[in-house]
């Protein structure tokens, strides 16, 4: 059943390259043609993008056969994508998982639309093989190695949106898969693209904006030292300025009770004196009085 569905899209293909006069490249055989080693799933990789955040997508791979397949995965653009794994083996009748991530991007494109395409090539592997074992050797077809290999788009969805209360019109006819239902359709545009293995690539870290923080992050933290040190500096002044304060304090009293003290004195010698006086005027008198007698 599925050879024949392969035969009817190949016929169809075929029809419709020759009302335009061209032929069916080699491309197209192989991108519209079942694959007989693995099953991918999904042929659409859906990113819900969102600026500056990391998106994955997972692929999953099912061998269908009962060899060991050895597989790779390549990308048009191996700077923005990281592959994990990138290569590997997949054991007969198994599924493996393999998680695309999406570095975060600092830009929207205007129209949400990807041009970035991946490559899985697939190929039949000696028995036992493990995943350290697989060279790009294996996926030479110079060689003579048969590689299937399965084609990957890229696709940017909205992100999911919170539960709202009023349920507007569903979309049923717009699909993001719609436009690559038929792999083959697009095949001449993926033969033009020029697939680089994801061998290397690694997660980028945003260094710039990274720096950039640990830079203000640094200066806020030597503004803060030099502030707690100045106030530490008044804080000492303040200790040293009471304490010169305290001890001047003693002498200050004394000072003061001293002056206190000779008010109290003066005041006394003038009563003591004002008395002497008065005394000497009733002594003078008493003698007048005598001598007239």
């Amino acid at each position: 059943m599925s050879h024949s569905l392969s035969i009817s899209v190949i016929d169809r293909r075929l029809n419709r390259r020759r009302r335009h006069g061209t032929n069916l490249i080699a491309g197209d055989l192989i991108a519209m043609s079942n694959s007989e080693l693995l099953n991918v799933e999904p042929l659409d990789l859906q990113f819900p993008f969102e600026l500056r955040k990391q998106i994955s997508c997972s692929l999953y791979l099912t061998n269908k056969t009962d060899n060991h397949v050895a597989f790779k995965v390549k990308t048009t653009n191996p700077k923005k994508y990281c592959v994990r794994p990138n290569t590997g083996v997949v054991l007969p009748r198994s599924t493996c998982e393999v998680l695309v991530t999406m570095q975060a991007q600092k830009e929207a494109p205007s129209d949400m639309q990807c041009k970035d395409k991946f490559l899985l090539q697939g190929v039949i592997a000696s028995p036992g093989v493990t995943a350290k074992e697989v060279t790009p050797e294996m996926f030479s077809k110079e060689a003579g190695h048969l590689v299937e290999e399965t084609k990957l788009r890229v696709t940017y969805v909205a992100p999911p949106q919170p539960p709202s209360p009023v349920h507007e019109g569903s979309e049923e006819g717009s699909s993001p898969r719609a436009s690559v239902s038929d792999n083959g359709g697009q095949a001449s545009e993926f033969s033009s693209q020029r697939f680089i293995a994801a061998d290397k690539v690694e997660p980028q870290d945003n260094t710039s904006e990274a720096r950039s923080l640990i830079t203000k992050l640094t200066e806020e933290k030597q503004s803060a030292i030099q502030l707690n040190n100045k106030l530490q500096r008044e804080l000492d002044q303040l200790r040293r300025d009471s304490k010169r304060g305290q001890s001047a304090m003693p002498l200050m009293l004394g000072c003061l009770g001293t002056v206190l003290a000779s008010n109290d004195f003066l005041a006394t010698f003038s009563r003591v004196t004002s008395s002497k006086v008065e005394f000497s005027k009733q002594l003078a008198a008493v003698a007048r009085s005598m001598s007239m007698e």
